[in-house]
């Protein structure tokens, strides 16, 4: 939970990077572990409101974290668009964020490996 919460904390920050670790943890936690329990509440209660608005409000930090991952590999974060291509974009991206970082620092910062 330590990563999801670092995630928020660098709520709007699209200009440096993030570690393989970081960007899995926070998937992890955010589409398999929260937005299953809340999807469970909505369910129980008969209403779907409760996860529009955690939808909307993890929408920025989400997009965040895959922007400063995809810099880690040394890509720009416009390459996130590349999942608008049907099927093969979406493989694309997700080989994308499994890569290693990029040695050495980048135009986007210093690698965070040695941090």
């Amino acid at each position: 939970m330590n990563w999801y919460f670092k995630c928020f904390r660098q709520y709007v920050d699209f200009n440096s990077r993030a570690r393989r670790k970081e960007y899995w943890m926070f998937v992890l936690s955010n589409y398999f572990i929260i937005s299953v329990i809340i999807t469970l509440i909505d369910v129980f209660c008969g209403t779907l409101i409760i996860a529009w608005i955690y939808s909307l409000v993890v929408l920025i930090p989400s997009l965040a974290v895959c922007v400063r991952r995809l810099h880690d590999i040394g890509k720009s974060g416009w390459m996130i668009f590349i999942v608008l291509i049907p099927i093969i974009g979406g493989i694309w991206l997700i080989v994308l964020y499994c890569k290693d970082s990029q040695p050495g620092e980048n135009k986007w910062g210093p690698n965070p490996k040695g941090l």
